[in-house]
């Protein structure tokens, strides 16, 4: 194909049988050949298994009993997801051979609707320490500029969709990992409500804060792919036993009368944006009033407070699940990754209770300023992609993380690209809304994309120099 569909276009032309989706792996397939050698967006390739896949998907379109709109779609999945019988590492040494026995609920659920498993994706090491150049595997590169940054930790799937190797992958975030690379990117990428997508076979990093969930090119891609991954898991325990809501069916019905809220003062005080982060927020904002909708300011504790007490509960979480290793095979995590874990050894427990204190209080502060709006708006990420030999250890602590509120506080956030800034570069916007009300932010963010056409330009000229 001349040009790469979303997840949306490719599953009408498929069920119109216009499209292959053996064709459409194929084309994949092209261009992770060209461009994963600057990339590294996959730690291991799957293609025997995704042509196999995508001759399945094509013999159901033809007989009529296609499985859905995800049925003979090319993903791949975050290398801490775990799939059978092939190779899952969390980007880490003490797992380069590990072969899970089961899929990870949600690589079994996107399995049952039909996707193309084009291969495992790179990640910051066991989703927390990069990037890392000690490890087996490289770090992902920035598709708009590989001398670039991804963010992280879910870098090989923001690199992968964003150059088209993939239409849509897994992700997960503890802090940032899904909205950060979807927001350095340029894709969309949502943190579900905690609990509505099961951790089950996914490797855990802090298990109050981990979540999954989707990253592809549009708001409506990622509605898509959420709706087949959601749903109760009795095998892990935070899930949540409520029915899935129907995630695509406010998908263009506008934000006429819809009332946002914006926290302002995280993104111009608290850790001030760029100026073209900041520009493409306030269009953002201009567009939804011109369609109708009521826009005010919110004003919640600073951002250190949600990012203090966020980071001081994943380094205890995470450094509980890490220890016996850290205790045995310390040397054979990387530099970053056994830093920062080491650095969870040292937190007392009454720090770690305290801050699940200060947890409930700011929770409910979020509760009570959202009663009267549908959505908030903030920054996803500060500024445009620093170069990635140039991300210091301890970038996530320097600064107050513009994502972790959300994790602290388990409601849905969403990355959605709103422009350029430097060197050409992606800037994006974060939208929040209330637990279980994914529908809302879908609806808000596919109404922005449409309005201002920003799903058009590609990474494909910077790819195309790269691979020279």
């Amino acid at each position: 194909m001349d040009t790469i569909p979303t997840i949306a276009e490719a599953a009408r032309l498929i069920a119109a049988k216009e499209l292959s989706p053996v064709e459409l792996t194929k084309d994949c397939i092209a261009r992770m050949e060209a461009y994963d050698d600057t990339l590294h967006a996959f730690i291991l390739p799957t293609e025997e298994r995704a042509l196999a896949d995508a001759r399945a998907a094509e013999t159901r379109v033809m007989a009529g009993n296609a499985k859905g709109p995800l049925d003979g779609i090319p993903i791949g999945h975050k290398d801490i997801y775990c799939t059978a019988g092939i190779r899952t590492t969390g980007h880490s040494r003490l797992l380069e051979h590990n072969i899970p026995a089961q899929d990870a609920t949600s690589v079994r659920k996107w399995a049952e609707a039909g996707v193309v498993l084009m291969g495992k994706l790179s990640t910051h090491e066991f989703a927390m320490g990069g990037p890392s150049f000690d490890l087996p595997w490289p770090p992902a590169r920035n598709p708009w500029n590989p001398e670039h940054f991804t963010a992280g930790s879910s870098s090989g799937t923001g690199a992968a969709v964003a150059s088209g190797m993939i239409l849509g992958g897994t992700g997960s975030d503890t802090g940032g990992s899904i909205r950060g690379p979807a927001a350095l990117c340029g894709i969309a990428g949502i943190k579900p409500t905690y609990g509505l997508v099961s951790r089950v076979g996914v490797l855990p990093l802090s298990f109050s804060m981990d979540h999954a969930g989707p990253m592809a090119w549009t708001v409506e891609d990622c509605a898509l792919l959420l709706q087949a991954m959601a749903g109760h898991d009795p095998a892990d325990p935070a899930s949540a036993d409520r029915p899935v809501p129907d995630f695509v069916s406010d998908i263009g019905k506008g934000v006429k009368g819809m009332r946002i809220g914006v926290v302002r003062h995280f993104f111009e005080a608290d850790n001030p944006a760029s100026p073209a982060t900041l520009a493409g927020i306030n269009h953002a904002l201009d567009v939804f009033e011109h369609l109708g909708a009521e826009i005010s300011d919110v004003k919640l504790s600073p951002l250190a407070d949600y990012s203090a007490c966020g980071w001081v509960i994943i380094s205890s979480e995470a450094y509980a699940i890490h220890e016996p290793w850290l205790k045995t095979r310390f040397n054979d995590y990387g530099e970053l990754f056994r830093d920062r874990m080491a650095l969870g050894g040292l937190i007392r427990a009454t720090d770690y209770v305290q801050a699940l204190r200060r947890r409930r209080t700011l929770c409910e502060e979020l509760k009570t300023a959202m009663a009267g709006y549908d959505i908030l708006v903030s920054a996803s990420q500060t500024s445009e992609a620093p170069k990635i030999t140039e991300v210091p250890k301890w970038a996530t602590m320097e600064k107050p993380s513009l994502t972790m509120p959300f994790n602290l506080t388990g409601y849905p956030a969403m990355s959605v690209c709103t422009g350029f800034g430097v060197g050409g570069l992606p800037v994006s916007m974060q939208l929040i809304a209330k637990p279980f009300a994914e529908a809302t932010i879908f609806q808000a963010g596919h109404t922005y994309e449409t309005a201002v056409g920003s799903r058009k330009r590609r990474p494909a000229m910077e790819l195309a120099k790269a691979a020279e």
